[in-house]
């Protein structure tokens, strides 16, 4: 595969898109392992809306690997670099009640988000077409967090 971006874009671009693949994948884990251990009074609301952010991620992390595809970047998914290059902290094991599940999803998002803003600042001068993925995506994400934030009351 050859992208029509000069080299030095695409090692910029590519950098991008495979960092936010990672924090994608991850943020998809991260709001299932939640998903599966919050207990407490708001469990239902919480489980639902954790479900939401999984589509979100897991629908993002595919337009983010087929983007690298098209601009001839191997997009690289596997658990362990995803384990070793995603922005988002370890979380804990076991149940979490449901004001930690959505602080530690606060916390989550915000990694997120603030990576992706980052990145969509560098792809901007070099690929619009890549930056307004970063844009939708940082949208969206920013959604999930203010949602999340609203149920601790923050």
């Amino acid at each position: 595969m050859k992208s029509t971006l000069p080299e030095e874009d695409l090692k910029t671009v590519g950098e991008a898109l495979q960092g936010t693949l990672l924090d994608l994948i991850d943020l998809s884990l991260v709001a299932k392992q939640i998903h599966w251990n919050v207990v407490g009074p708001r469990f239902r609301s919480v489980h639902l809306q954790l479900d939401e952010v999984v589509d979100t991620a897991r629908s993002y992390s595919d337009t983010v690997a087929e983007r690298a595809s098209a601009l001839g970047i191997s997009p690289d998914g596997r658990a362990s670099t995803v384990a070793n290059g995603s922005a988002i902290s370890t979380v804990k094991d076991g149940w979490q009640p449901d004001t930690d599940a959505v602080r530690t999803m606060v916390e989550a998002l915000e990694s997120v988000i603030t990576k992706a803003r980052e990145r969509m600042k560098a792809v901007g001068p070099v690929d619009p077409v890549t930056e307004d993925v970063f844009i939708q995506l940082t949208g969206d994400l920013e959604k999930e967090h203010w949602m999340f934030q609203a149920e601790n009351g923050r």
